[in-house]
């Protein structure tokens, strides 16, 4: 038994034409960052750290204090926890432990010294605490 496909028609490659390449290129935004740049900005670390909805909550409801300072401490944190390679890290500053996923830059979730009590923290590859 021939087990073989038969085909009656050479195959051809598609080609592009010149003009479907130039409409092509006319319709590439240039204002807005290229894939390159933003793969770049992610894995330099230099995005923006963002709070979740949870963090945010987490936050406000147990009054924790996030002044310019404590956020430079996280992020040079999330800093130090991305340059030995982690994915998810506790950051601990000024009492407040914060879990990042350091991948998205994303705090998840924010907790004080007094709800600390009894917590365990799971799912996380590190840990940095800062001064």
């Amino acid at each position: 038994m021939d087990n073989r496909l038969q085909i009656n028609q050479p195959i051809q490659p598609l080609r592009k034409t010149q003009q479907q390449n130039k409409a092509v290129q006319k319709n590439k935004k240039t204002d807005s960052p290229s894939f390159k740049d933003i793969l770049g900005e992610k894995m330099n670390g230099k995005g923006k750290l963002s709070f979740s909805k949870h963090a945010q909550k987490r936050i406000n409801s147990r009054s924790i204090p996030v002044s310019k300072v404590e956020i430079d401490k996280l992020n040079s944190g999330v800093e130090k926890a991305r340059n030995k390679g982690a994915r998810d890290s506790l950051v601990m500053v000024n009492k407040v432990a914060y879990i990042v996923s350091v991948e998205n830059n994303t705090v998840v979730t924010a907790v004080d010294e007094e709800s600390m009590e009894d917590n365990v923290f799971t799912n996380i590859d590190s840990a940095v605490f800062m001064k």
